[in-house]
């Protein structure tokens, strides 16, 4: 349950330091596995996200090492600072997906339907502009409006949550 509810949040600790999709969810895979098998070692009540993502860490250090594939060889320092900031953005994260979640609500559907097409189903906008049959410079355009219309959203009202 525990790493049920926080894989969305470690997918994309794992993204920050790996870069690419596909390599973060192996990563994640290699990592619940273990998770799994130390799971006696986490404290009932502690932070799971903190002690899943410090598993994390080492496995994505451990898959860079081993990838002679991966564009982003990062040198342990490095690796080290990525992760401890993306972890102090994870407690912010909610607020955002939350404030986001809000924003996409007041859009129209068939713009969600286009964002949920591009980002989630993960299909391409070339393909995705040929199904709607639109041409992919329109569909750029359009997503980038969107993008920018959600995120100045987003902005504000996670400035009205600061006051």
């Amino acid at each position: 349950m525990l790493l049920t509810t926080s894989h969305e949040k470690l997918l994309g600790y794992l993204m920050s330091l790996l870069g690419r999709w596909h390599d973060a969810q192996d990563v994640l895979q290699r990592a619940s596995l273990l998770m799994w098998q130390k799971f006696a070692a986490f404290e009932t009540g502690s932070d799971f996200v903190a002690w899943a993502s410090t598993i994390c860490f080492y496995e994505a250090k451990n898959f860079q090492r081993l990838s002679a594939r991966s564009p982003f060889l990062f040198d342990d320092e490095l690796l080290d600072k990525l992760a401890k900031e993306r972890l102090e953005d994870l407690e912010r994260q909610e607020q955002r997906i939350e404030a986001l979640e809000q924003c996409l609500q007041q859009l129209a559907e068939p713009e969600r339907q286009m964002l949920r097409a591009a980002y989630i189903e993960h299909g391409g906008i070339v393909a995705l502009a040929k199904q709607m049959n639109r041409a992919p410079r329109t569909l750029y355009n359009k997503l980038n409006h969107l993008r920018r219309m959600l995120a100045d959203c987003v902005l504000r009202r996670l400035g009205e949550g600061a006051v």
